[in-house]
C-alpha cells in the first residue's frame, strides 16, 4: 500500500479530507487508485473505505441525486459530476434541518475554536441565504447525551496528540478503574469506541464512549507505540492466536452465542446444541456470558473457569433465595445453583449425556 498515514485522522480531519476528494475527483475522471492514494497521504484501503460513504452523500436531504461515484479497484469513477455544480436550493425544512444541525455541533464541547467560528460563518451564510425560511429553526434546540462530550474530547486529543485520563466502566468486572490512555482513533461498530494504548494495562484496549464516567485531556503528548491498525470490518473484538481457549457448549436456546462472539469452531451437538471453542485476552469476562446463559448454555473448559461460573451462580441463587426464606422457608445456598448455571457441569462432577432428558435443554424447568 501507498501513502501510509503518518497518525489515523480523526473525524473532522476525514470530513474534510472527503470534501477535497470530491473537487478532486471532479478535476480527474478515471483517476487511478494508486495515484489518489498517494496525493492525499492515505492508504488504497482507506481510500476505498471513504469512496464507499461517497455514495451516500448527495446535494440534498430528500436522496435521489446521490454521488454516483464507483471504482474498478484500479480507477476511479464518478458518473455525474456535472448534478453537483448546480447551485444548491435548499426547501425551507432542509434549511431548519441544516441550522439545528450546524448550531448544536458548535455547542460541543471540544471543539476547535477555528473550526468553531468557521462553522458559525458558514451558517450565519446559509441563514441569510434561507431568509425567512431560516426562522424556525432559531425556535429549535438540540442536546447531546453525554457521549457527544466524551466524543468530543477524544477528538480534541487526537487532533492535538495529547493523553488522556478516563474513569471506566467495565461491565465484565463490573467495576469502575481510572486509566490514562493514548489515543489512537474513533470507530463505529454499533456503539462508538476509542482505540487506544492503555498506560495501566500497558496494551492495545478499546473503550466503549457510553462507558466513560469521567475524561480529562491531559497536558502530557500522547505517545502510542508504533501498532498496525486492524481491520474493524468483521467485528470489534477480534482475538488473537495466543489468547486463551474456552470451550462452551450451548442449547438450542443458546446457539445465538456463535453469531454474536467470534469464534475458532462450532460443532453440532445432539437436540441441537453446539460446542463453541473460542478464545479471549479475559476469561473472566466469560463468567456473566454463563449467567446469562442459565440452562441455555455452560463453560466445559477451562476447569477453573468453569468453577467461577458456578460458584457465581450459587452466589447469585443464595442472594436471590436470602429474599425468599421468610415466605417459603427456602434455605439459601442449596445445590440448585448447578441446575440454574446448567446442570453437573464440567468440573463439577459427572454430566447427564446429551439427550431428551438432559434438563439444561429444557427452559420450561
Amino acid at each position: 500500500m501507498v501513502g501510509k498515514p503518518a497518525r489515523p485522522a480523526n473525524a473532522i480531519d476525514q470530513t474534510r479530507r472527503m470534501l477535497s476528494l470530491v473537487t478532486y475527483l471532479r478535476e480527474r475522471p478515471g483517476a487511478r487508485v494508486e495515484d489518489v492514494a498517494r496525493a492525499f497521504g492515505i492508504t488504497e484501503d482507506e481510500l476505498i473505505s471513504d469512496l464507499d460513504v461517497l455514495p451516500l452523500c448527495g446535494t440534498s436531504f430528500r436522496g435521489g441525486d446521490l454521488l454516483d461515484i464507483d471504482t474498478d479497484g484500479d480507477r476511479i469513477w464518478w458518473h455525474n459530476p456535472d448534478d453537483v455544480a448546480e447551485p444548491l436550493r435548499l426547501a425551507a425544512d432542509e434549511a431548519t434541518a441544516l441550522l439545528v444541525a450546524a448550531r448544536a455541533v458548535s455547542t460541543l464541547p471540544g471543539l476547535r475554536e477555528g473550526d468553531r467560528q468557521a462553522l458559525l460563518r458558514a451558517t450565519a451564510k446559509v441563514e441569510a441565504a434561507a431568509g425567512e425560511a431560516a426562522g424556525a429553526s432559531s425556535r429549535l434546540s438540540v442536546t447531546f447525551e453525554s457521549e457527544g462530550g466524551v466524543f468530543a474530547d477524544v477528538d480534541r486529543a487526537i487532533s492535538e496528540r495529547r493523553r488522556l485520563w478516563i474513569r471506566y466502566y467495565s461491565p465484565a468486572r463490573d467495576e469502575v478503574t481510572e486509566r490514562e490512555i493514548d489515543p489512537i482513533r474513533l470507530v463505529s461498530v454499533g456503539h462508538t469506541y476509542v482505540e487506544a494504548w492503555c498506560r495501566r494495562s500497558e496494551a492495545r484496549r478499546t473503550f466503549r464512549l457510553d462507558r466513560v464516567a469521567e475524561i480529562k485531556i491531559l497536558d502530557e503528548p500522547s505517545a502510542p507505540p508504533e501498532i498496525e491498525l486492524r481491520d474493524l470490518s468483521e467485528a470489534l473484538v477480534q482475538p488473537a492466536a495466543e489468547d486463551p481457549e474456552v470451550v462452551v457448549e450451548v442449547g438450542p436456546g443458546g446457539r445465538w452465542v456463535a453469531e454474536y462472539y467470534p469464534h475458532d469452531s462450532a460443532d453440532e451437538l445432539p437436540e441441537g446444541g453446539l460446542r463453541i471453542t473460542l478464545r479471549t485476552p479475559d476469561p473472566a469476562s466469560l463468567r456473566r456470558l454463563a449467567l446469562r446463559l442459565g440452562r441455555d448454555g455452560w463453560i466445559v473448559s477451562p476447569p477453573e473457569l468453569a468453577d467461577s461460573a458456578r460458584q457465581a451462580a450459587r452466589e447469585a441463587l443464595a442472594a436471590y433465595e436470602g429474599l425468599r426464606v421468610e415466605d417459603d422457608g427456602a434455605r439459601p445456598g442449596h445445590d440448585g445453583a448447578d441446575a440454574a448455571y446448567g446442570g453437573g457441569g464440567s468440573g463439577g462432577g459427572p454430566r447427564p449425556e446429551h439427550g431428551v432428558q438432559d434438563r439444561r435443554y429444557d427452559r420450561r424447568e
